[in-house]
């Protein structure tokens, strides 16, 4: 049976809006704790879903639409930055942290963007969004050795940085037994 073209239009419409309120504040969250600014997060993240609907059939296939986002996201800040603009960190207004569910503590965000930037948006893609290294190593153009090492170079930093009496997440990024 041939499906119309309205048709198709409006359920790629329905599956791109089901997309969007399942991973939006996911991809919210990933940006944010990379660029450290809630409204340019906001902006970035608003962008990437904008390029995302304009090429939803491409997007929907790939193995990692909300990773697609995210990467879209830090790209674009990159280019952003890249243009001789200059950042100013900023506090969230009051009352503005409720957009955001379940925001890192600060004191971790602190830490997480002390990280160098490979580090950092490995951090992101595989603790945040919880992608394998496979999807991990194709959303950032490296190899899967590449993202191991990496990871382990962050979460090494991460436990240096965040005592265990100092932080009730530092438990999270401890060295699990066997782990290298």
């Amino acid at each position: 049976m041939v499906v119309p073209v309205r048709e198709e239009g409006v359920r790629a419409h329905e599956d791109f809006a089901s997309f969007y309120h399942e991973t939006r504040d996911r991809c919210l969250r990933a940006v944010y704790t990379s660029t450290g600014d809630g409204h340019r997060a906001e902006e970035l993240v608003a962008e990437a879903y904008a390029r995302a609907l304009a090429r939803w059939p491409k997007v929907s296939r790939h193995p990692a639409p909300a990773a697609w986002i995210v990467r879209t996201a830090l790209n674009l800040h990159v280019s952003w930055w890249r243009r001789g603009r200059r950042e100013y960190a900023i506090g969230l207004p009051e009352g503005a942290a409720e957009q955001f569910d379940a925001l890192p503590d600060p004191a971790l965000l602190a830490v997480l963007r002390s990280l160098p930037r490979r580090q950092r948006e490995v951090v992101v893609l595989r603790i945040l969004l919880d992608l394998d290294t496979a999807a991990t190593a194709r959303e950032l153009g490296m190899a899967q050795g590449t993202v191991k090492v990496q990871l382990s170079r962050a979460l090494a930093a991460l436990r240096g940085r965040l005592a265990p009496q100092a932080h009730p997440l530092a438990a999270q990024f401890r060295r699990q037994p066997g782990e290298a």
